[in-house]
Parts: C-alpha cells; sequence; structure tokens
C-alpha cells in the first residue's frame, strides 16, 4: 500500500470517528450526554430506558472499534496486531459493559464519577489512542 493512500485511509479513519462524535446525539440514544454536561455532582441519574442505552453505547463502541481497527490495519497491517486488538477490544467492552451495567444500577446522585469514566471508554475511541503508540514502540523494539 503507498504511502499517500495509507494517509488518506487514516485521515478517513479519523474524519469517520470525529463525524460519529460531531453528531452523537442525533445517532445514539444516550441521555447521560447531557447529563454530565450539567451541574450533575448532587443530582440522581436522569430518568433512561435501560436496554435502549446499553444497545446504542455497545452499538457506538462497535462502531467506534470497527474504525480503529482499521486505522490500525492501515498503519501496522500485520495479522497478529489486528488479531490481538481484536480480543482486547472484546475483552474491554465485556469488561466496561458489564461494569457500565451495574454503575447504572448502584450510582447514586453525587457518585457518579466512576460510571462517567467507564462511560466515556465506551463512547469514545480512546483504545486507538493506547494502542497505537504501544504497537508501534513494539515494532521499533523488535
Amino acid at each position: 500500500m503507498s504511502k499517500g493512500l495509507k494517509i488518506l485511509l487514516i485521515l478517513l479513519g479519523v474524519v469517520l470517528l470525529v463525524l460519529i462524535r460531531v453528531y452523537e446525539e442525533s445517532l445514539f440514544y444516550d441521555p447521560l450526554l447531557k447529563f454530565f454536561k450539567t451541574e450533575h455532582t448532587t443530582q440522581p441519574l436522569p430518568a433512561f430506558n435501560f436496554g435502549k442505552l446499553l444497545l446504542h453505547t455497545i452499538l457506538r463502541f462497535i462502531i467506534n472499534s470497527l474504525i480503529s481497527l482499521g486505522i490500525i490495519w492501515v498503519i501496522f497491517q500485520q495479522k497478529e496486531v489486528m488479531k490481538f486488538s481484536i480480543v482486547l477490544y472484546g475483552f474491554f467492552l465485556l469488561l466496561l459493559a458489564i461494569t457500565f451495567v451495574i454503575l447504572l444500577h448502584t450510582s447514586e446522585a453525587g457518585q457518579h464519577l466512576p460510571l462517567f469514566y467507564v462511560r466515556r471508554f465506551l463512547i469514545q475511541p480512546l483504545f486507538l489512542l493506547l494502542l497505537i503508540p504501544a504497537f508501534y514502540l513494539q515494532r521499533v523494539n523488535n
């Protein structure tokens, strides 16, 4: 793959991730978006449809993950890197989704910070920002 095509594909992936963020309110059901933008430290969680919130949060994680995996493939083009990334994304989806469900059911007014951060990892492509430098360092050190 030529360097120019790689850069174009990476930019396309980044633009897709940005578009998901820009249009998140119209694409996904998430009453917590507005809640965490307000003075939420003393408020209880807003009313929400649990199943719909969980489904949309997981769907967003999957979409972000697929785009992130595409970016990782374009950068590294190694099957081992992809296999490891897929397993890691699957593991974190399972772990974070279970934690998210527990926190949604147990979060009390003023105690939403753990929920905020777990949700952040589910709805933002943060693992991409962690994996690219890690794989790059592994490549350089080998």
